[in-house]
């Protein structure tokens, strides 16, 4: 701390505790005797110095509005209740405005505090030095406080007594900046209420808390409008506004953290005359970005201030921390890391909490853990600095194989009936789970979902070729049931790319049937084409009947995206009738119900009603839920069409019913879809309006544009008193039906 001239308001020279200090404790003059601490006093004493120790307040602050306020509430609530000392502790990552924040506000306040304000940096987290010792602090505020330093006493418990007794009862403001923990913290908290001390810490102080009863406020990245006003502040509105998309991008690189922000528009300032499209265009490759963010000097260098918090972590933790920047999505489950870093999950979570006790890790929701972009890129580059090159391969090669085990047992819950993929033993350090039942297997992919996309691609990029494949097959029924149509075709791609690099015709020819389902689901006729006829010849070729009858199938399906209902017929009865050359039961029933639904579309009703009952029937001897609820909904389509209303709304709510117990929302977003349809023939306009509200929503959260709009017509139609509904045209777009192979 400057213990200069200039850090003090001009004051009388003191004298020694020996001959005369100087003091006013608790408002009253101290006499000749008085013990002060361990320290007695033989001389009269006058009036001490008032401190006003802070440095400047900084001069562009912008935004956190709502944590000023708390801190001010908090004061206020002190003082109305009389209550105790307050002691605010501000956390957060480096970077994030801690320090800034506390200057604003105490400038903001200093009326407040007229018997003066003491500052000390602690140097918890600076490269440079160690961290002060308490000891080191004390003495410098009582330096500030008016005494001698040849009247400080030697022991410490003595000093902090002398400073204690020379504070009580001045309505005064302590702030200790950059702690490196509470033991660090503890000998310069005064014992009066009357003062107010904020501390910021790197760490989360919870001995500050649960010992001393401080509040703690943890600072988050500034949101999107306040990081903006940030950059306008420093470069001013019109050069902001001049280019949009390159600020945008420097946001986006910045991603709320203030430092970050400061430094490119410390760049930006360097060069005024510079469009800021070519800064925003440096920083765009992450894997240069933190070396666009520093600015020439240490404090102004993102990276340096990151690694003072890495170089302060036990040698554990900062292992995690590092291997944490490799793994791929946008966050991180506590068995996956477990997994990640080949450790049991109890000591995970230990470690896991150091980090997140340091702030370089959120816990946003219980068990998940999230780094910060540009925290992310800084573990990244400790690991690879850090870890050997085996090291880091193996713990990948864990997190795939956590991802393909977890994904492939809860893909066997929501697709039982279909045939599992040989799958390799997982690493002996790898801990995958086994959800207990469909709908936890169903809930483990919806966290999950992005999370097994980046592993697809990470396996990709590590040449594990066979689990880039295998973990495309294992998102491919939770991404039909859940409407990711989109998902599927990138993550089949994935799937092919990698799948080519092995020598297996089997494989390659599963893969150009799901990419073809996939890529006729969204709309790409000539590419599903293309993969499913060369998959058909593939199959004829090897004299694959299974695999036949399976690429029959999707063509079938293709047909029928196409409006080419009779193909689509064909297609279906050639895959019908090698279904039961193999004797498979579901492939017969699921192919049956096309073709009653084909026949329906034909106008051929007799024989629609024939297939789908046959269907029907062999749905619920096996079981098979999903294919039940689409064949009922077929017969629910079939009876409006042939002007059975009533019964079309009993098989349309028998199968909404499936579709919500298994949670299969593609099929249900049509049965209500027809649901609805049926209402409005019947005139049951509100009960028609309520169906189609729920399959729009559906239909937009699984972008289904198409459908999405062909809807809003319908709600806006039975809105309109003179409009008719018919929704009985053979005409009416049909929903896409499509099962895993």
């Amino acid at each position: 701390m400057d213990h200069s001239p200039g850090n003090h308001d001009p004051q009388p020279a003191q004298s020694t505790v020996h001959n005369a200090i100087t003091g006013d404790v608790g408002g009253h003059v101290l006499q000749t005797g008085t013990v002060v601490g361990d320290v007695h006093l033989h001389a009269p004493l006058h009036a001490t110095p008032v401190p006003r120790q802070l440095p400047a307040a900084p001069r562009r602050f912008t935004g956190r509005v709502e944590e000023l306020n708390l801190l001010t509430a908090a004061l206020d609530d002190a003082v109305e209740t009389g209550a105790t000392m307050v002691i605010s502790a501000l956390g957060g990552v480096g970077g994030i405005g801690k320090t800034w924040l506390a200057l604003h506000w105490a400038h903001q306040h200093a009326d407040r505090f007229p018997d003066g304000q003491l500052f000390v940096d602690l140097r918890g987290f600076t490269p440079s030095a160690e961290p002060m010792r308490p000891a080191e602090a004390v003495r410098g505020f009582l330096d500030a406080l008016g005494v001698d330093p040849a009247g400080i006493p030697v022991d410490l418990n003595a000093q902090v007594g002398l400073y204690r007794s020379l504070v009580a009862g001045r309505r005064m403001l302590i702030v200790l900046d950059n702690a490196r923990d509470t033991a660090q913290v503890v000998s310069l908290l005064p014992g009066s209420s009357t003062c107010t001390v904020l501390v910021t810490s790197r760490r989360h102080l919870a001995g500050l808390s649960t010992a001393h009863g401080a509040w703690s406020l943890d600072l988050a990245m500034l949101p999107e409008a306040e990081a903006h006003q940030l950059l306008v502040d420093c470069l001013g509105a019109d050069r902001v506004a001049a280019e949009p998309d390159a600020v945008a991008e420097l946001m986006r690189c910045c991603a709320g953290l203030p430092l970050a922000l400061g430094i490119v528009a410390a760049r930006a300032t360097m060069h005024p005359h510079f469009p800021l499209a070519v800064l925003a265009e440096e920083l765009r490759d992450s894997a240069t970005r933190l070396d666009g963010l520093e600015a020439g000097e240490i404090s102004l260098d993102l990276r340096a201030v990151f690694s003072w918090s890495y170089e302060a972590l036990p040698v554990d933790a900062a292992t995690v921390f590092g291997l944490l920047g490799l793994a791929p999505g946008p966050d991180i489950s506590l068995h996956a890391t477990a997994s990640l870093i080949g450790l049991p999950p109890a000591r995970t979570r230990g470690l896991l909490r150091e980090l997140e006790t340091s702030h370089l890790v959120t816990q946003p929701v219980p068990g998940r853990y999230r780094l910060h972009d540009l925290i992310r890129l800084s573990a990244r580059a400790h690991a690879t600095r850090d870890q050997s090159p085996d090291d880091l391969e193996t713990a990948l090669r864990r997190l795939i194989d956590f991802y393909l085990h977890t994904a492939h047992a809860a893909e066997q819950l929501l697709n039982p009936h279909r045939p599992p993929i040989d799958v390799a033993p997982p690493h002996p350090d790898c801990l995958p789970r086994s959800p207990s039942n469909r709908a936890a297997a169903l809930a483990w992919f919806e966290t999950e979902h992005p999370c097994v996309l980046a592993v697809q691609q990470l396996a990709a990029a590590q040449g594990r070729h066979k689990a880039a494949w295998q973990l495309a097959w294992t998102l491919t029924s939770f991404h039909f049931q859940r409407g990711h149509a989109h998902d599927d075709v990138a993550a089949w791609q994935v799937g092919l790319a990698a799948a080519q690099h092995q020598d297996d015709p089997a494989v390659l020819l599963l893969i150009r049937v799901l990419l073809g389902e996939a890529c006729s689901r969204v709309g790409r006729h000539a590419d599903a084409l293309g993969h499913l006829s060369l998959a058909l010849r593939m199959a004829q070729d090897a004299a694959d009947v299974r695999s036949q009858a399976h690429a029959q199938r999707a063509l079938a399906r293709a047909s029928e995206r196409q409006g080419k209902d009779q193909r689509a017929f064909e297609h279906a009865a050639g895959a019908l009738r090698l279904y039961r050359a193999l004797d498979q039961p579901i492939g017969e029933a699921i192919t049956l119900n096309m073709m009653g639904r084909y026949s329906t579309r034909l106008g051929h009703y007799d024989e629609a009603r024939a297939y789908c009952e046959a269907a029907l029937a062999l749905c619920r001897r096996h079981n098979h839920r999903e294919a039940e609820a689409d064949t009922l909904d077929s017969l629910g389509y079939l009876a409006h069409l042939t002007g059975h209303l009533d019964d079309a709304l009993d098989y349309y709510q028998q199968a909404l019913v499936l579709c919500r117990t298994i949670g299969h929302t593609y099929y249900e977003a049509g049965t209500l879809d027809y649901l609805g349809q049926t209402h409005a023939s019947l005139g049951n306009r509100d009960q028609a309006r309520h169906a189609w509200d729920q399959a729009l929503r559906l239909y937009r959260n699984q972008h289904r544009a198409n459908e999405a709009a062909r809807i809003q017509r319908l709600l806006h139609a039975v809105t309109e008193p003179e409009q008719t509904t018919d929704p009985g045209s053979r005409n009416r777009p049909m929903r896409r039906r499509a099962s895993s192979s």
